[in-house]
C-alpha cells in the first residue's frame, strides 16, 4: 500500500509541475552550433563549440550536472537513424567469479547443474529510442522505450557445450521530465514508467515479472542520484509447479525489494556507480558497485562487484556475491 501512495504522489508531482520558461525564447541546439562554427577561429573544436551552446542554451532549466550534460548531447542524435543511443551501462565481462552458483534452480536438468563453472562471461547491452520529436507536457521532456538484455555465459564449463546460462530480458517504457526544482543548488527530474522482465525460458525455469515505477532523478555537479520504487502487476497463481500460466515467483519481491537506489560520481576519468535494492520487511536486497576508467581511446575498464538476491532473474532468491573484470561501453553519464 505503502509504494501505491508513493507512485501516485510522483505521477501527481510531475505531472503538476510548471516549467515557466518562454518557450519563444528557446534555442535550439543544433542552431546554436551552427551559428558558432561560422563565427569561430579555425582552431577551436567541435567539442568546444558544444560546450559553449550547453552553457547558453541551457542556463536556466538546465545547471548542467554530469546526467544532464549527457541528455543534452544525446538530443542531438535522437533522431539520427544511423546512431543507437545508449540506456544503461553497456558492458563485457570476459570473466564474473560467483562464490556460489545456484544449482538448485536447475536441478531438474542435472547435467547442467553439476558441470556449472563458478566463472563465467557476462555482457549487457542496453538502448533506448526517443518517440517524442516536441515537447509534450513540459519542457524537454520525453517519453522513451527501451531494452536491456543481460548474459550469463558458461564458457569455461567442461562436461557442458557452454550454454548460456541465464539471459534476462527487459523491455520498459518511461516518461521524463525535467523540473524547475533545484533543491540544494541541483537539478530534479521526475518520471513515471512500466516495465516487464522476463528470462524466456518455459516452466521450472520461467522467472518473469511487470511493475510500475516511479523515477525521481538528482543531480548536482558530478553526482548524480536515482530513487526508484515500484508496484508489481499482481499475477495469477499456478495451478501446478510445471504449469506454463500463473506466477512463476510470486515471493520474489521478498528478494528484489520494493525500491532501488543508484548513485553515480565522476571524478576526473573516473566513474563510480552503486545500486542498492531492498525490502525492509524480509531485510533482504543486494548491492552492486561499479568503477569504471580509461583504457585507451574509447576503451573503457570496468569492474563490478555484487553482493546479495537477484544478480539474475533465475537466481532472484539466491544469495551470492560476484566480482566481474572487463569492458565498459559506455559511461552511466
Amino acid at each position: 500500500m505503502k509504494t501505491k501512495i508513493l507512485l501516485v504522489s510522483l505521477a501527481f508531482l510531475f505531472t503538476t509541475m510548471v516549467q515557466a520558461e518562454n518557450r519563444e525564447q528557446k534555442l535550439s541546439f543544433d542552431s546554436c552550433i551552427l551559428s558558432k562554427v561560422k563565427s569561430m577561429d579555425v582552431g577551436v573544436t567541435v567539442g568546444q563549440v558544444k560546450e559553449i551552446c550547453l552553457k547558453e542554451i541551457f542556463p536556466k532549466t538546465l545547471k548542467m550536472g554530469a546526467l544532464s550534460r549527457r541528455v543534452v548531447r544525446e538530443r542531438e542524435d535522437y533522431f539520427n537513424p544511423y546512431t543507437i543511443i545508449p540506456h544503461k551501462k553497456n558492458y563485457m565481462l570476459p570473466a564474473s567469479f560467483t562464490s556460489s552458483i545456484n544449482e538448485e534452480a536447475y536441478s531438474n536438468v542435472l547435467d547442467y547443474a553439476n558441470n556449472f563453472n563458478n566463472v563465467e562471461a557476462k555482457y549487457q547491452l542496453s538502448i533506448k529510442v526517443p518517440l517524442l520529436k516536441n515537447d509534450l507536457f513540459f519542457e524537454y521532456d520525453q517519453i522513451f522505450v527501451a531494452i536491456t538484455l543481460q548474459s550469463w555465459w558458461q564458457i569455461y564449463a567442461s562436461g557442458i557445450s557452454k550454454p548460456f546460462r541465464e539471459t534476462n530480458y527487459q523491455p520498459e517504457i518511461t516518461y521524463l521530465t525535467p523540473t524547475s526544482w533545484h533543491p540544494f543548488g541541483g537539478n530534479l527530474g521526475l518520471g513515471i514508467g512500466f516495465e516487464h522482465q522476463s528470462n524466456g525460458r518455459s516452466q521450472l525455469l520461467s522467472r518473469s515479472w511487470n511493475r510500475l515505477y516511479g523515477l525521481m532523478i538528482f543531480e548536482k555537479g558530478d553526482f548524480v542520484a536515482a530513487f526508484r520504487p515500484w508496484y508489481r502487476l499482481p499475477e495469477d497463481k499456478k495451478v501446478t509447479a510445471d504449469s506454463a500460466d500463473g506466477d512463476d515467483n510470486p515471493d520474489i519481491l521478498d528478494y528484489m525489494g520494493r525500491f532501488e537506489l543508484r548513485l553515480g560520481y565522476k571524478w576526473n576519468n573516473l566513474e563510480f556507480t552503486s545500486m542498492t535494492r531492498q525490502n525492509f520487511s524480509t531485510n533482504k536486497g543486494a548491492i552492486e558497485l561499479g568503477l569504471t576508467f580509461p583504457l585507451y581511446g574509447r576503451m573503457l575498464g570496468y569492474v563490478q562487484y555484487f553482493n546479495g538476491y537477484g544478480e539474475s532473474l533465475i537466481d532472484y532468491n539466491h544469495y551470492q556475491q560476484r566480482l566481474g573484470i572487463g569492458l565498459a561501453l559506455t559511461n552511466a553519464f
